[in-house]
């Protein structure tokens, strides 16, 4: 692997942050991360990975070594009636995997159709849109460990998948590189089209009985209506995480504000009881707290979703982050409700 020395990373973040990385190099293969885990420049610098630099906000440069996931790949491992597994390898673009299962005509995936960022960072973020998370089709990973060079497997199981987390967002953070990615997709539909508007746009779209692209279609044309572009207006998608509040909180909030849309959350089992949650909308939270479309600076909250932090020009990542911080304590003021970011800081 060629290192390179001062890279500007603006082109390899969607924020279009610009910082400068002290080391940058790019993976091509496993085993070309496996040996560049065990040179002497890997292991006396702070590290980061990138994929598409699709969820992360630079606040600063970074005094460390960059490696950029480009190992790729798509084949199909295994198939028996129902189902076909599919290896995808963790540097392809996360969308035409998708396109490539719509293809195959292979179902399970195409709710998170037009999701930015790469195949490796899926699992990391458990990636989730209209009713359908990546944990609901995951098979395995391979993944590379930072410190020995080791490829090590992990099971659905060993992932400890939750509301946009997995373990490498808690005590594997910072100590893997994901590898592939193996899903298990359907071969007769099982199609999700009960969330959100999906089931509106198709009836717009004159389609009684959808198929996996149309499901793909529709999502992809509510994205695009909600969703500033990435290469056109520098953002994330999603800053904040949609909060999970107890029934007795939402009953509270719910006397002052009735018309607060409210969903069930996936119940958290702690000594075998089910704990169930309330899930709210973080985009309805910011808006009502008046930050809808309005501009700061270069920065603001997109006109469209302000759960969207956007940069239109050349904001710093620090006044994204400053401005994140205002909206959290404006909807903590109002609702007494604590946002999490989505988003990675560095």
């Amino acid at each position: 692997m060629i290192i390179q020395r001062e890279v500007q990373l603006k082109p390899y973040n969607t924020f279009h942050i610009a910082a400068l990385a002290r080391y940058f190099g790019e993976i091509k293969s496993i085993e070309e991360a496996q040996t560049i885990t065990q040179e002497k420049l890997f292991s006396e610098n702070k590290k980061l990975v990138l994929g598409g630099g699709s969820n992360i906000l630079l606040t600063k440069d970074f005094d460390g070594l960059v490696v950029l996931n480009s190992i790729h790949g798509i084949e199909k491992v295994q198939e028996d009636d129902d189902h076909v597994w599919i290896k995808a390898m963790g540097g392809e673009v996360w969308h035409l995997l998708v396109l490539y299962c719509i293809e195959n005509k292979l179902q399970g995936i195409e709710n998170l159709s037009l999701i930015p960022g790469k195949v490796g960072a899926a699992p990391m973020q458990n990636i989730g849109a209209y009713g359908v998370e990546l944990k609901d089709v995951f098979e395995e990973l391979e993944a590379i460990e930072i410190s020995s060079g080791k490829l090590v497997t992990f099971s659905k199981t060993d992932c400890e998948f939750g509301y946009r987390e997995s373990i490498f967002k808690r005590k594997a953070k910072n100590q893997f590189i994901i590898a592939s990615v193996s899903l298990r997709l359907n071969k007769k539909p099982k199609l999700n089209i009960s969330y959100g508007a999906v089931s509106q746009i198709l009836e717009k779209m004159g389609v009684t009985e959808p198929s996996i692209k149309n499901v793909s279609d529709a999502v992809i044309s509510i994205r695009r209506s909600k969703l500033p572009d990435p290469d056109e207006i520098g953002n994330a998608g999603s800053f904040f995480k949609n909060p999970e509040i107890d029934a007795e909180q939402f009953e509270r909030i719910k006397n002052d504000f009735p018309n607060i849309p409210n969903y069930p959350a996936s119940p958290v089992v702690i000594g075998g009881d089910a704990n169930h949650k309330i899930k709210l909308s973080a985009g309805w939270l910011i808006e009502q707290c008046g930050w809808k479309g309005k501009v700061v600076g270069n920065t603001g909250a997109h006109k469209d979703q302000a759960l969207v932090l956007v940069n239109y020009g050349n904001a710093s990542g620090e006044k994204i982050l400053e401005l994140s911080k205002k909206i959290q304590d404006s909807v903590n003021e109002k609702f007494r409700i604590a946002l999490s970011s989505e988003v990675n800081i560095i």
